[in-house]
This record gives C-alpha cells, sequence and structure tokens, in this order.
C-alpha cells in the first residue's frame, strides 16, 4: 500500500477499511473502478448516493469535505492536528460518526459488510495517521492528489 503502510496499529489495513477510507475521501472507490473490490459493494447503479457524494471526493466532498465535518462538530483542533506538523490528536468513535452523520456512515458500512461500530472504531483509529500522510507539509492536497494515494 506504500502511503498507508503501518497507518493502523499492527501495521495492516484490511481491505473493507480501505474501502471505508476511499468512500469517505475518494468517490472513485465507490464506482466500481477498483476491479478488486468485494461482491457486497453495489454496483454503480446500487442505492442512491446522498446528497454530498461527487465524481470524485467520496461522499463527505473528499479531505477537505471531511476536515470540514469535523471543524463543523467541534472537532476542529483536532482536525488541524492530522494536517499539522505535529502530534496526532485521537477522536472518539462515537464523535467522529457524529461529524460524518449517521447516513454517511450507514452507506459505508453496507458498502463494506463491516458493522457500524466496529467501522467508526477502525476509522477512528486510522483517519489521525491517515490524514497525517495524505498532508505531509501541513497542507491539504488537491482532490487528483488523494485519489493517486488510494490507487497507488
Amino acid at each position: 500500500m506504500g502511503l498507508f503502510d503501518n497507518a493502523v496499529p499492527g501495521g495492516n489495513i484490511t481491505k473493507p477499511l480501505m474501502i471505508a477510507l476511499g468512500a469517505l475521501l475518494v468517490g472513485k472507490m465507490l464506482s466500481g473502478r477498483n476491479a478488486e473490490q468485494p461482491e457486497q459493494s453495489p454496483a454503480p447503479t446500487g442505492p442512491a448516493p446522498t446528497e454530498t457524494t461527487s465524481a470524485d471526493g467520496g461522499l463527505v466532498g473528499g479531505l477537505g469535505g471531511l476536515l470540514d465535518k469535523l471543524r463543523n462538530a467541534g472537532h476542529g483542533n483536532t482536525a488541524d492536528s492530522w494536517v499539522g506538523t505535529g502530534q496526532n490528536q485521537s477522536i472518539n468513535a462515537n464523535d467522529l460518526g457524529n461529524a460524518i452523520g449517521p447516513q454517511i456512515i450507514r452507506e459505508i458500512a453496507q458498502r463494506t459488510g463491516m458493522d457500524e461500530r466496529e467501522l467508526l472504531k477502525q476509522l477512528s483509529t486510522a483517519l489521525p495517521s491517515i490524514v497525517d500522510r495524505l498532508t505531509p507539509n501541513g497542507q491539504v492536497p488537491q482532490q487528483h492528489q488523494v485519489a493517486s494515494a488510494f490507487n497507488s
């Protein structure tokens, strides 16, 4: 995985977690473009996407959209710590779920086949490091750069 090696404790990111991260940050991960998706992932003609889905930005409008959701939910200092060059602050799984929203969490859980609680637990563990790795200079990359990181 390159960029995502050792991003979570134990060093392994499971395929469902990668799909979940892609669903949040890279819309193409949902479109069937990734041939290695598990069978339970619906084809592009699956359930109607949420209004925040964009062609490239995943379910929350990409990395910038995710950071905005966290800031709007009162977790701006936490989100900014992931982007900045200092120590990453952790986020509680419930706080992350509330920031992202139950509809989006439900949709991602369905697409990955994961339980919503387990999904949030894994995302809350992985996101600080993933966002940190996607923003090595303390700058949020453009959406095509985030997509490239997932495709490599």
